[in-house]
């Protein structure tokens, strides 16, 4: 017997149903690695940001994030270059898949139980996303903006309903708009760590305060 198509379990149809110790078995998700490419470039070198959005309350499977990841990071690989990128898939599949299994060989008729004792076995993960949310995000410098948009338009290929691809008004992965950024970096308010920004606490000794020492209160 072969995987069943994932168009029986594309929508979302019962809770939540995830791995425990009452529900043990599970097999382990084709997704791995959430972040690829210069993941650890700082916050200041990748300023344009992409993200790719649901737009459907659907499932969407393990296999499918993992094919997505991997067609927008050869595409990336082979126009921009390694370094020169960093995919962060926001989605993580929990949610167990169950089957229950039937018998297809000669005589499965004699043997199987039919729909007697049909709670299924788990035979894979899947990730439950609603209207809006965020699925993966890229972000990289301003020149390789086309290259960005066009890796994400072929990752989108990978799961099923609709999805959009939005170019984001913030700097990065972090939550201020450019202006905004720029300014705060300036003033001494927002400190780069590793690729993302520390706000400053406005705490601690006088003379050791960026912001004091610049002249803000």
């Amino acid at each position: 017997m072969g995987r069943r198509p994932f168009r029986c379990y594309r929508y979302q149809k019962n809770k939540p149903y995830i791995k425990s110790r009452y529900c043990r078995g599970v097999p382990e998700s084709k997704i791995r690695i959430y972040d690829v490419g210069a993941k650890k470039a700082p916050v200041d070198l990748f300023p344009f940001v992409a993200h790719l959005v649901c737009d459907e309350k659907q499932q969407i499977s393990s296999e499918a994030l993992e094919a997505c990841r991997i067609a927008i990071n050869k595409h990336l690989v082979n126009t921009v270059g390694k370094d020169a990128y960093h995919i962060r898939v926001r989605v993580h599949p929990y949610h167990v898949i169950r089957a229950n299994k039937m018998l297809s060989c000669a005589g499965a008729d004699r043997l199987s139980s039919g729909m007697r004792h049909s709670y299924g076995k788990p035979i894979g993960v899947a990730a439950r996303v609603d209207i809006g949310q965020v699925l993966l995000s890229v972000r990289g410098k301003d020149a390789s903006e086309p290259h960005i948009i066009e890796a994400i338009r072929r990752g989108k290929f990978k799961f099923a309903g609709r999805q959009k691809i939005l170019k984001s008004l913030k700097w990065g992965f972090t939550k201020y708009e450019r202006e905004d950024y720029v300014r705060m970096r300036k003033n001494g308010e927002l400190a780069a760590d590793g690729n993302i920004v520390k706000v400053h606490n406005r705490r601690g000794a006088l003379e050791k305060s960026a912001l004091y020492l610049a002249g803000q209160e």
